[in-house]
């Protein structure tokens, strides 16, 4: 059972089927073909399973408990592949990157269904074989079934007791099988909980166990065009802390009237306190320009843009590609008092000092929302952090020169990685030594266990803590 080839080579199955992820035929079993799809096109093409999974079940019309269950197979799987291929590792006598990519992703795929739902075990590798036939050819099916039947003579916790690396001798690498992150994701984290990796590390833990699971839909209503209420008569609950927000545990959003209609939208409670905390900010004098540095996709700006007209201010929301800027424009025009302009953020189109507030929603690794977007903690690697850092410099540079004096800036990452958060502030205040410090948690009073960083003055989220993604704010007042 145990044994790997380590020939390096890939292993090539001649077949049939359209594996692209781009409408392939269905055959008789749509859903696991979606997922199937979705996984090829994450790991062949570098996709996105949030931007594709939607587009593959509307294509081939999946409804109901089909794009359920496709939508559960690809997060699942996606979420739970490195514990999938330690338990694979074992009970194959092949290498899996020698394996053709097809072959892979339906063990992956069997391998979830088997360990991770209440798909029972006969059915779980039966339709796993029935996939590879119908991708794939005849040749690889009996491979797939002994290496499935194998996974199935265990549960998941009797795997792991195999798989996983004892706590005591190497506890990362215990970590790393137990819940499915890269080592150095889980190094990241500990640091920025405060732990260190030759100790119990209970709150870096915790922080992966609630990456693991799958998020519920946060939903936020834009203020002056819907409230809370609305959308919790519409089958929601109400947020914790976000008094626009509400959560959705399962159906679809767009169902409900305020999100069709754009009165309303899907954003994280965390994201929603960003921009609250922004405009919590005391300023003196005028108060009636406000910018998104780099607004796409328009989820903040969305809420910006309400809470802007409720003062009597308007927003300006800046992106630097079309595309986005279009998606900018549609989540803003239900609040009728935002422009939306195709602008490079770290090379400003306006007038230094121009604005009263900024957000600096910077691009990062995304390792805060590794519960939604689970391929990034695949995709990303300690060089695409570090290589995201001048960036990140640059914007947050860029949002002080155009806030006025004594205005407020806000700076937003949602990674709780060192080298996107505190380092890059650090970095940038260190050329700017008149920029003040706020505290960013005082703006949000409500909200519990947010100070990190030099004296407390950071605000960050975490999943296990709060239920949202792991967002980091800084607060900044520009000087004179």
């Amino acid at each position: 059972m145990a044994g790997v080839s380590g020939s390096g080579r890939r292993q090539r199955f001649p077949g049939r089927g359209d594996r692209s992820g781009q409408g392939g035929t269905a055959l008789g079993d749509p859903a696991r073909r979606v997922a199937l799809d979705v996984l090829l096109a994450v790991s062949d093409r570098d996709a996105y399973a949030n931007l594709l999974l939607p587009q593959l079940l509307a294509q081939r019309e999946l409804g109901g408990k089909d794009a359920a269950l496709a939508t559960e197979l690809s997060y699942g799987t996606l979420r739970g592949r490195g514990t999938y291929d330690a338990v694979l590792t074992i009970c194959s006598d092949r290498d899996l990157g020698s394996l053709d990519p097809a072959v892979r992703e339906v063990l992956r795929l069997g391998t979830h269904q088997l360990l991770a739902t209440r798909i029972r075990p006969h059915a779980a590798v039966a339709t796993s074989v029935n996939l590879v036939k119908d991708v794939v050819g005849q040749r690889p099916a009996g491979f797939v079934n002994a290496v499935l039947r194998r996974v199935a003579t265990r549960d998941i916790d009797s795997w792991l007791e195999i798989a996983a690396p004892a706590r005591e001798l190497d506890l990362v690498g215990h970590l790393a099988v137990r819940y499915s992150h890269p080592r150095w994701i889980i190094e990241a984290f500990a640091a920025a909980l405060g732990e260190t990796t030759d100790g119990e590390m209970a709150q870096t833990e915790a922080a992966l166990a609630a990456g693991a699971e799958r998020p519920i839909v946060h939903l936020c209503a834009v203020p002056g065009l819907a409230d809370r209420d609305e959308i919790v008569s519409a089958g929601a609950t109400p947020a914790r802390w976000s008094p626009f927000g509400a959560y959705l545990p399962d159906g679809d959003p767009a169902a409900i009237s305020a999100v069709a209609e754009g009165r309303a939208g899907v954003q994280d409670e965390a994201s929603q306190l960003a921009a609250m905390a922004l405009a919590a900010v005391s300023i003196d004098g005028a108060d009636d320009r406000w910018l998104d540095l780099c607004a796409g996709p328009g989820g903040k700006a969305r809420l910006l843009a309400g809470l802007a007209a409720g003062t009597g201010s308007r927003l300006l929301a800046a992106e630097l590609r079309e595309h986005r800027a279009r998606l900018v424009r549609s989540a803003v025009r239900p609040a009728g008092s935002a422009g939306v302009v195709v602008a490079d953020g770290t090379r400003p189109a306006w007038r230094a000092s121009s604005f009263d507030r900024v957000i600096a929603d910077v691009p990062c690794s995304g390792l805060g929302a590794l519960r939604r977007r689970p391929e990034a903690r695949w995709r990303r690697t300690p060089a695409d952090v570090q290589a995201l850092g001048g960036l990140q410099r640059r914007l947050l540079s860029a949002a002080l020169d155009s806030a006025r004096p004594d205005g407020a800036v806000a700076y937003v990452t949602c990674s709780p990685h060192p080298a996107e958060t505190a380092d890059v502030v650090a970095d940038v205040l260190t050329a700017r030594p008149g920029v003040e410090v706020l505290d960013a948690p005082a703006a949000l009073p409500d909200v519990p266990g947010i100070r990190s960083g030099p004296g407390g003055r950071y605000a960050q989220f975490w999943p296990h803590v709060h239920g949202t993604d792991a967002m980091f704010v800084a607060l900044l007042r520009p000087g004179r």
